[in-house]
């Protein structure tokens, strides 16, 4: 088996597209863990507000079949694949860590960790002592590092905000 991190982000229908997109990731993988429920700016366009939400699972799929499996995920949530990098997003999946695999061509871990809160937050939440593949600190001291070291706006709510 091997342990996952994957940032589920929307800001259109937020709340709803993330219950739906947690229900399905536990259809596809075991022992899920969530983290808080994190809202931030949209970046690099104008637009609502993003909801975030950390997970761990596991799963004895390859990198390939997760990431498949996130596609369609967010496919049969309404993803619109057309739409510009910095857009709105009805649903955003993204594989943050597979193990300690380090893969450039599939972007593992995901850059992303380093360069936003709403990544790197949650991720240090859920895995605080655990070692970055390359950077060899921990996500605990690399979320400090980042707030010390950045302007930016992350807030950080109960997950049952979600549900409500």
């Amino acid at each position: 088996m091997s342990d996952v991190h994957i940032n589920i982000g929307s800001n259109e229908d937020r709340a709803s597209k993330l219950t739906l997109a947690l229900e399905a990731l536990e259809q596809e993988f075991s022992n899920i863990v969530t983290s808080s429920l994190y809202e931030s700016p949209a970046e690099g366009f104008e637009g609502n507000d993003f909801y975030n939400i950390g997970v761990n699972a596991s799963t004895d799929k390859s990198i390939h079949e997760v990431k498949e499996i996130l596609k369609e995920i967010e496919e049969n949530l309404g993803r619109d694949r057309n739409l510009a990098k910095f857009s709105a997003r009805i649903i955003d999946l993204d594989l943050v860590l597979y193990d300690d695999v380090i893969e450039a061509s599939w972007n593992l871990p995901r850059v992303d960790i380093l360069k936003y809160a709403y990544v790197l937050s949650p991720l240090a939440e859920l895995n605080a002592t655990k070692q970055h593949p390359i950077e060899g600190q921990t996500y605990q001291e690399l979320w400090r590092i980042f707030q010390s070291s950045r302007d930016f706006v992350l807030s950080q709510y109960n997950i049952d905000k979600l549900f409500k």
